[in-house]
């Protein structure tokens, strides 16, 4: 009995918040509007989806930038979990982790206009060209695939290392000695025992680092502009733009039905479960 008084927060917020949202997104996606007020059960707007090749390229893009940027988002993140958790020590490792969060004080917004000011025409990095003489005039930066995958890595960064930095804090550092001892090199001692100590760790950054990405609206609309063609951009033109509720819905339950999937084909490949990258 006490057991479930304590879990009843937990259970109410998955209920009110996650469960029934979630159903009710469903059964608005299964409907039509007839006339105003009037409505009848259909698949008319999951035909739409998948009859129109923009909202399928959109879809099929977003999970292909979103699976890159969570790549490059381990890449970089996981040497530099590395330094922190397993070469640097004392006070120099709580800074350097500091450094790390910083720039997570300030929202995504904020952060997002950070990187316009520096890489529009007339932004930061366009003047320091000019003045080194590397470019003739001004450099357009924003607006293409590569800001949109700048930004989207900087903005999700904190929630790989995050992960990544709690689990190599608990490799013993004697096993990484005894590799070393046994014959072993950089590459054999990381792809032998550090990568697969730290397997929870990338499995579970992964997930949070693919779904924000995924769902993600503000840095690609503001870094892509109007050619950012972002899936989440669509869902928003079909609610807010259109008031179009019900295409809007099928559009959201298809963003997490394909963020589901991935997130499961990416536990089956790491041979990972839930329960060991949230424990």
């Amino acid at each position: 009995m006490g057991v479930l008084l304590m879990a009843t927060p937990l259970l109410l917020w998955l209920v009110l918040l996650v469960l029934l949202p979630h159903i009710d997104l469903l059964m608005v996606s299964l409907r039509e509007r007839i006339s105003y007020g009037k409505y009848e059960f259909s698949f008319v707007n999951y035909i739409e989806f998948f009859t129109e090749p923009l909202y399928w390229n959109t879809y099929v893009r977003t999970a292909t930038m979103s699976i890159l940027a969570t790549a490059l988002t381990l890449l970089i993140g996981f040497p530099v979990a590395y330094y922190i958790a397993k070469v640097m020590r004392g006070r120099a490792k709580n800074v350097l982790f500091l450094l790390c969060l910083i720039p997570f004080w300030v929202s995504e917004l904020v952060r997002t206009f950070g990187w316009m000011i520096l890489l529009r025409e007339s932004g930061v990095v366009s003047h320091f060209l000019q003045w080194a003489g590397l470019v003739d005039g001004p450099v357009e930066m924003l607006y293409n695939d590569v800001t949109i995958m700048v930004g989207l890595v900087y903005t999700s960064m904190l929630f790989m290392v995050v992960p990544l930095v709690s689990v190599l804090d608990s490799l013993d550092d004697s096993l990484i000695e005894a590799g070393y001892d046994l014959g072993g090199n950089a590459f054999t001692v990381t792809r032998d025992i550090v990568i697969p100590h730290a397997m929870p760790g990338i499995a579970s950054g992964c997930i949070v680092v693919f779904m924000l990405t995924l769902g993600n609206y503000l840095t690609p609309t503001l870094l892509g502009g109007k050619s950012s063609l972002w899936f989440t951009d669509q869902i928003y033109t079909q609610f807010i733009t259109r008031f179009n509720w019900e295409t809007g819905s099928a559009f959201g339950f298809l963003l997490l039905v394909l963020s589901s999937f991935i997130v499961w084909l990416g536990l089956k490949l790491s041979r990972q479960t839930l329960s060991d990258t949230v424990g």
